[in-house]
């Protein structure tokens, strides 16, 4: 009998027919994960799970007894009770690598626009409000090229920020993160600096952390107030890393610039939240990784990750190493 898998939320088609071949496969989308009598029935006997911001936590768990492996189709795995895994003996891996320039095109595509008010601008010409062939300076942007940006987090999205920015627009690079970066230093030119002394420093402030207890509320009314008062703020991170509220209050009380979010505190965002009618604020519904392309390289490696563990081989990309080996 073939060995039972869950597909949660967003896995490409090619990717579940495949794993049809092997496995007896049923595909789930934002079902009510504690309440839905036939996820729950699938999920007692399943071995694997793949897919997109499942959220997995001990009483998911206690309803997975043949349970295996969790394969994240993304990079985070915040959604994921590594403890609690962990103390079962249930392996999690995610897709690191192969979303990399993806997420840096566009973190640094909402950068360009939030600089450059390309939606706002967008928006004033098919409003039919361009009627001067020349736009007054109340619409000017501001420039990219040659200014300071600071990246906070320089892991491999970090890094091909750094790259885009120092080679493509000849930026100052600035960044902080728990370990310095050799690598990144020599490569970009790029200078490790505290936190604080980024903040203060930068026309740009690039937000690409994982989220962790320690990155949770990083940035706040603190760190909003130590930016020089012209910054603009980017988050491609994750939207619990900034007290979003806060965020807010800056940009009302004019203490940065503007904003370019990929990402919020809640998803979807509320539609009667204040960053949706800020013209000094780019949104855009966390796609940072949604290309077809890349898209579907995450689920195949996803599916690569969840093969090797349902068949006793060590997957590549273990979020939790010490499950693998509790069950050697």
């Amino acid at each position: 009998m073939a060995k039972k898998i869950i597909a949660y939320n967003r896995v490409e088609k090619p990717v579940i027919e495949h794993l049809q071949q092997n496995y007896d496969v049923r595909f789930f989308k934002n079902v009510d994960t504690k309440r839905d009598q036939d996820f729950l029935s699938h999920l007692s006997e399943s071995e694997g799970i793949i897919g997109l911001e499942l959220p997995v936590d001990a009483d998911l768990l206690d309803n997975a007894p043949n349970l295996k492996i969790i394969s994240n189709v993304s990079v985070g795995y915040n959604n994921l009770d590594l403890a609690e895994m962990t103390k079962r003996g249930i392996v999690g891996t995610n897709t690191p690598g192969v979303l990399t320039d993806t997420v840096a095109d566009a973190v640094f595509g909402i950068l360009v626009a939030t600089a450059r008010r390309i939606p706002e601008l967008n928006q004033f010409v098919k409003n039919g409000e361009w009627q001067a062939e020349a736009i007054e300076n109340e619409h000017f942007g501001s420039n990219v090229h040659h200014k300071t940006l600071g990246i906070i987090g320089m892991g491999r999205i970090g890094k091909a920020i750094a790259q885009r920015a120092h080679f493509g627009f000849d930026m100052n690079i600035l960044y902080h993160t728990r370990s310095r970066k050799p690598d990144a230093e020599e490569a970009f030119n790029a200078d490790y600096r505290t936190l604080d002394e980024l903040l203060v420093a930068s026309d740009f402030v690039c937000m690409i952390t994982p989220l962790t207890p320690e990155t949770e509320g990083l940035i706040g009314k603190r760190e909003f107030q130590l930016m020089k008062d012209s910054a603009i703020f980017i988050n491609g991170s994750r939207g619990k890393t900034v007290v979003e509220q806060e965020l807010i209050d800056a940009l009302h009380k004019g203490e940065i610039k503007a904003a370019g979010l990929d990402v919020f505190e809640q998803e979807p965002i509320e539609g009667d939240n204040p960053l949706l009618s800020m013209n000094n604020v780019v949104t855009t519904p966390h796609i940072g990784s949604s290309t077809h392309e890349t898209e579907l390289k995450m689920s195949e490696l996803a599916a690569e990750n969840l093969e090797a563990g349902l068949s006793g081989e060590k997957p590549a990309n273990l979020v939790n190493p010490e499950a693998w080996t509790s069950r050697r």
